[in-house]
This record gives structure tokens, sequence and C-alpha cells, in this order.
């Protein structure tokens, strides 16, 4: 899969700010912007990276009872998910379904990402895997 990147890995919390303010206190995280309500994906997020560095961390946290979060908070929260940014999200999703792969959720708009699209693919190892289209340079 040419152009596959890590772009960022996927933290469930029941509350952004006090995560959010660990991390930038006791590792030194940056902000890359404010809180990103999702209604699709029933979730809020903010994104933290270090200082020159190109992989982010996410904080997921569910929008209310019925998001899809809110089971994943009831067994603790923690790592939800890896994403790959790729520059053909299509493609990608194929391949990893011709590998093996169950797409959960086909490629659809989203909020955090200004629009570019995310799909969501679960593998036998049963690791949640999105994938989001590839931005320009520097962007989120």
């Amino acid at each position: 899969m040419n152009g596959l990147r890590l772009h960022h890995v996927g933290i469930a919390v029941s509350a952004i700010e006090p995560n959010t303010e660990i991390y930038i206190e006791r590792f030194g995280y940056i902000s890359c912007g404010d809180i990103v309500h999702d209604p699709v994906q029933t979730a809020y997020v903010q994104f933290l990276r270090l200082p020159g560095d190109h992989v982010f961390v996410e904080f997921v946290a569910p929008d209310g009872p019925e998001s899809k979060l809110t089971n994943a908070i009831k067994r603790g929260g923690g790592l939800n998910h890896l994403c790959y940014a790729t520059p053909d999200i299509d493609a990608t999703s194929r391949e990893l379904r011709a590998g093996g792969m169950m797409l959960v959720h086909s490629p659809t708009p989203a909020a955090a990402f200004h629009g570019r699209r995310i799909a969501w693919m679960l593998g036998r190892d049963r690791i949640l895997i999105e994938l989001v289209e590839q931005g320009a340079p520097g962007e989120l």
C-alpha cells in the first residue's frame, strides 16, 4: 500500500479536557485545535502532538449515552484505534478487504478533518483501524 502512514492513535476517554491537560503537562504535547463535535461519529475529539512530530494523539469522548463510544468507556476506555493516512482511501479500503479485513464503515466525510473522508476497518486481531484521506502537508 503505497503512501500509507500512521496518522494518529485514538484514545477513548469519558472527558477530553482533563486528559489533554495531563498530556500537555506530563509529556509536553501541544493542542492542534479546539474540541470538535462529530455527530456522525457520535463523539467529541481533540488532537495533540509533540513538537516536531507528525503522529497525533486523538482523544475521543462520547457525545451522549447513545454514542458509539459508550461501551468502550464502560470497559474503561484507553486505546481505541490506530489511524492511517492514505492518498487513496477507496483503493486502500479495497486492498485491506482483499487481505481479510472487514469494512465496518465505508468512507464518509468527517468533521475533524474538514470533510476529508474516513473509513473504519477491523481485522482478525480485533484492532480497530481508521483510514483518513491524506491532507495537505502540515494539515491535521
